[in-house]
């Protein structure tokens, strides 16, 4: 482990002498408050039960072109052979939405998906590259908690590496997994990032907390691509997040129309979800919504540069899928509003890039084009 991996202790102790470990985890709770953290707990690192899930599931090939899911197979499972003398993970929640979100902002959510006109990026990336606050938040959780007991091994991760973040979660009663597959507070909703701390610390374990899903089957039915194809059992390839963030090649074309003016992510399963009327406004500015990504219209998108692109997105989540891909999902989204809206700006547009478009980018443009025929 990096950080002066030490010998592996069962018990943390402080420089200056034995620490009582309860009162170690209520610091580390504070600690964790302090720094933005909504909650913070501790899960051990058996998760031999979760194995048969993760097989069946890659087995079923769902996790598409993520080959990386599968290349690092039941190590995900395993966190002592991800990290050496691991003993126990500090999980995080870190709530995102943004400071300013208005009451019956889930309704508002489905408002949006209904004006053809305008471009509909996920919220949790509409503001700054969740990967950067988290890390940075959980190593300094990591720094404060090495002044207290000394030096210990240990590793962050914010959605960087083969771990089973819901299942630690899931385990450290942060929430329990709901039918979506995403993590569940009755406290929270659904609407928060998860980090983890690695440690060789025999910290006392936070108890798992019960499933609250019951009967309900909203976010299955209102999926528009049908992707949670039983609860809790997600395909990737027929989810719009994965088609439009992951999937490097053409979106298939029979998910193109339910793509809707989506261009980043997916929300609908979080949007309906009852849970989610008790989300939490982070605490945070780096999660505040964006300027250029407040009401953008689908051609005002369209219309920007590679060096816009790059400009507007700088510290963004949004910049890793790049140019090419953005444009791609925009042609998608023009299409299903030039269909919607028989706008001829909308065609006209299109049509005027079609010359300099990649074979990538004019099949989509060609196939936008196409959705009514006055084109």
């Amino acid at each position: 482990m990096r950080e002066g991996h030490v010998t592996e202790r069962e018990e943390p102790a402080a420089a200056g002498g034995a620490l009582d470990a309860a009162g170690l985890l209520e610091r580390l709770r504070t600690w964790g408050h302090e720094l933005g953290f909504s909650q913070i707990g501790v899960a051990g690192i058996d998760l031999h039960e979760a194995e048969a899930g993760l097989q069946a599931w890659l087995a079923a090939g769902f996790h598409g072109s993520m080959h990386y899911m599968q290349a690092h197979g039941l190590k995900r499972a395993r966190p002592a052979e991800l990290v050496p003398g691991t003993l126990r993970v500090i999980t995080a929640r870190l709530d995102y939405l943004p400071r300013d979100t208005p009451q019956g902002w889930q309704a508002i959510g489905f408002e949006r998906l209904r004006e053809a006109q305008l471009g509909n990026v996920s919220i949790y990336a509409r503001g700054r590259d969740y990967h950067k606050v988290l890390r940075q938040r959980l190593q300094k959780l990591a720094d404060r908690l090495q002044e207290a007991v000394g030096p210990f091994g240990h590793r962050v991760f914010t959605d960087s590496a083969p771990v089973l973040e819901v299942e630690l979660a899931q385990r450290s009663g942060l929430g329990w997994r709901g039918k979506h597959t995403l993590v569940l507070s009755r406290e929270g909703g659904s609407m928060f990032f998860l980090g983890e701390i690695y440690v060789d610390l025999g910290l006392p374990l936070t108890p798992p907390g019960g499933a609250h899903c019951g009967q309900c089957s909203a976010c299955i039915d209102v999926c528009p691509t049908r992707a949670i194809v039983a609860p809790y059992r997600l395909d990737a390839r027929r989810c719009l997040s994965y088609l439009t963030i992951e999937q490097d090649g053409p979106i298939p074309i029979e998910f193109r129309a339910a793509l809707g003016n989506r261009i980043y992510g997916c929300d609908d399963c979080q949007l309906i979800c009852p849970w989610n009327k008790y989300a939490q406004r982070s605490t945070l500015p780096d999660f505040d919504r964006r300027e250029a990504l407040a009401e953008p219209t689908l051609l005002a998108l369209w219309a920007w540069s590679e060096a816009d692109f790059l400009r507007h997105t700088e510290g963004s989540a949004i910049r890793r899928i790049g140019h090419a891909r953005w444009r791609r999902n925009l042609a998608v989204a023009l299409g299903n509003a030039w269909r919607d809206s028989g706008d001829r700006r909308v065609a006209q547009a299109l049509d005027a890039a079609r010359g300099e478009a990649s074979p990538l980018l004019r099949e989509h443009i060609e196939w936008a084009l196409t959705q009514r025929s006055d084109a």
